[in-house]
């Protein structure tokens, strides 16, 4: 995909108003239970692909700032493969189910894996906690974002 001014620049708006949201609630947005707000901006690749790299940046300068380096890597990757399949669904409900599922799997791994006790219960504590965090981003704060700015047809400027 070529990317245009308009996508570059699409991106980086996404990109920073990710960082930008996840700065005030560090506390929260980090670790075995975490609420980051800025997630909801993982739906935003059913919109436009511009904001696969968004968010992906977005994440890593936040992963950067804020985390470890495995996070860097292991955050980042799993936030660009939810972007990437998130652009391919074709209705909202679903665009929402990658970033829940697979932060799940991969941030509750890496967290498990980190921690000097691991075990198969703190592996699906880990999960379970990331999910449901996830879940309430993406279907509470996400979905109806992302209508608003379809509503508003704001999604037309991202495309």
């Amino acid at each position: 995909m070529r990317i245009s001014i308009k996508g570059i620049t699409t991106s980086a708006v996404i990109a920073a108003a990710y960082v930008v949201l996840t700065l005030p609630f560090a506390s929260i947005a980090f670790g075995p239970i975490q609420f980051r707000i800025a997630e909801a901006f993982t739906l935003l690749p059913f919109l436009s692909p511009y904001a696969i790299y968004g968010v992906f940046i977005g994440c890593f300068v936040s992963n950067m700032l804020f985390s470890t380096p495995i996070d860097m890597i292991v955050g980042s990757l799993a936030t660009l493969a939810a972007a990437i399949i998130t652009y391919k669904c074709k209705k909202i409900y679903f665009a929402a189910l990658p970033p829940i599922i697979i932060n799940a799997l991969a941030i509750g791994t890496m967290l498990a894996v980190m921690a000097d006790n691991f075990s198969p219960l703190l592996l699906l504590s880990y999960m379970g906690s990331l999910a449901l965090s996830q879940f309430i981003v993406c279907f509470v704060l996400g979905i109806p974002f992302t209508k608003l700015l379809q509503k508003y047809k704001i999604d037309r400027y991202m495309k």
